[in-house]
């Protein structure tokens, strides 16, 4: 059995959690983008516009196809972590005021892609 068969336990887990942030963004982003009755309803109580449901939409999709691929991941999932996640926990605290749980975790698994990638993240940004 040669070394290069051998999952690595960083190169696996990163691709667990890259795999898993993908599916969550790009399936909530086509909700936003399909405009669904919830995510209309939810705007428009969020009190933005439904541009800023379109806008948004199109941020997670194109974040969540980022992450996939390697060469932009770390930086893809800083464009989640910052905008997206933390602005949906200050919704979901100061209008939802129900389900903050679920952007700490996502967050959480954010911060997690970035931190298993962050020597590609310091050459990108130097």
């Amino acid at each position: 059995m040669s070394e290069d068969s051998v999952l690595k336990p960083g190169k696996t887990t990163l691709g667990v959690l890259r795999g898993l942030m993908a599916l969550v963004f790009i399936a909530t982003g086509a909700m936003k983008l399909l405009a669904t009755p919830m995510m209309i309803e939810d705007f428009n109580q969020l009190g933005q516009g439904l541009w800023f449901m379109y806008f948004t939409g199109g941020v997670e999709v194109v974040g969540g196809v980022g992450v996939l691929v390697p060469r932009f991941s770390p930086l893809a999932a800083l464009l989640l972590l910052v905008p997206i996640d933390i602005g949906a926990f200050i919704a979901q605290l100061s209008v939802f005021h129900h389900d903050w749980i679920h952007p700490i975790v996502i967050g959480s698994i954010l911060i997690g892609i970035i931190y298993l990638q962050r020597s590609a993240l310091r050459s990108k940004v130097s």
